[in-house]
């Protein structure tokens, strides 16, 4: 299983490396499938943010669903130990469900690749150039500080229940698919507890 680790505004230094790897090494035996895991940490430098400088993101991928964990701390060891063990957690939930003798589709090997971020400079016009499966930008928003990255998923139609399913895997509040009955684009959405939320979109386009 490989482990690759990226940075963005931090450095990445031979001793934390050497923890990640020796954090991680748990994966394969929660996750034999696991071909490889992504780390990257991300620094902010906001000094009003410093009690969350340092974000650490997990994902995994192979042949199953994406799991994928995320926490943030002052300190990365910190960041690292609280995003390993919501991860750890995911993959035992992965492997419980797959011990029920439940069934998932295997991704297009295209799929595995390492996302590419691209990164506009500020004051540029982006390039508007289709985005690859795997593949994200981030551009500026007009004249404003905002930022907004875009990035394309590949996706097979699914239940709602597995649609929840996967939502939980990745930690996210809400999850974008397709019903496999209506093959209509839906999304999921946690609301208060343990109750959940299903928008329907019903697309309607008038041809010209």
């Amino acid at each position: 299983m490989d482990i690759a680790i990226a940075a963005r505004n931090a450095e990445i230094h031979s001793n934390f490396r050497d923890h990640v790897e020796e954090k991680l090494a748990k994966v394969e035996q929660l996750a034999p499938r696991a071909q490889r895991v992504d780390v990257e940490l991300t620094h902010e430098r906001n000094p009003r943010q410093a009690d969350n400088a340092e974000r650490i993101e997990l994902t995994v991928r192979g042949k199953g669903p994406v799991i994928r964990a995320e926490a943030s701390s002052s300190d990365r060891y910190a960041a690292l130990d609280l995003a390993a063990a919501k991860l750890f957690e995911r993959l035992r939930r992965a492997r419980d469900r797959v011990k029920d003798h439940r069934r998932y589709d295997i991704p297009d090997p295209e799929a595995l690749e390492i996302p590419i971020t691209q990164v506009i400079p500020e004051g540029e016009t982006p390039a508007k150039t289709p985005l690859q499966p795997g593949e994200a930008r981030e551009e500026q928003l007009g004249d404003s500080p905002v930022i907004v990255r875009e990035k394309m998923h590949e996706t097979n139609p699914m239940g709602v229940d597995d649609a929840l399913y996967e939502m939980e895997l990745v930690g996210h509040p809400f999850y974008v698919f397709i019903d496999k009955e209506t093959m209509e684009p839906c999304v999921v959405y946690h609301r208060h507890g343990w109750t959940y939320g299903v928008i329907r979109l019903n697309a309607k386009c008038e041809v010209k």
